[in-house]
């Protein structure tokens, strides 16, 4: 477990993961889960890396979610998450992705981690420069991408 001064952040257990998918009721969030389970499973060795991290307030309240999608053979990890948007425009995505990335830069086969974000999401586009990620002059599948180095 990650703890932050105000949230506790963890990659959920199988049994965790399979009642998340369940409780879904939005097909591609479901379909993003149980492929997120799929790469648990496939590579239990790494499961931190495709897990579904959880973001609780201090107080166990459930606020988000972020994954990592698998560490590729050169190192670089890419990073997704979502806040509850009851919860948003409160500094919690950045306290957990700054988090995130601590833990991943703490392993040495870790060079960077990456994100993606729509040109028009400027919460996210806010997070991301608040954590030290910089545009990166690619264009992935859900907008530019972004990138932050050890």
């Amino acid at each position: 477990m990650i703890e932050t001064n105000r949230l506790n952040i963890y990659a959920a257990s199988q049994e965790m993961m399979e009642s998340f998918i369940a409780a879904q009721t939005v097909d591609v969030l479901k379909a993003a889960y149980t492929e997120m389970l799929n790469g648990c499973l496939a590579h239990p060795d790494q499961w931190d890396w495709y897990a579904v991290w959880m973001i609780e307030r201090k107080d166990g309240t459930h606020i988000g979610e972020l994954c990592f999608k698998g560490l590729s053979a050169d190192g670089i990890a890419e990073i997704g998450y979502g806040i509850s948007e009851e919860y948003r425009n409160s500094g919690y995505a950045a306290e957990a992705v700054k988090a995130v990335l601590e833990w991943a830069f703490s392993h040495p086969e870790v060079t960077a981690v990456e994100a993606e974000t729509d040109s028009d999401n400027t919460a996210s586009k806010r997070v991301l420069e608040k954590c030290g990620f910089a545009l990166n002059g690619i264009i992935g599948e859900e907008g530019p991408r972004w990138a932050v180095c050890r």
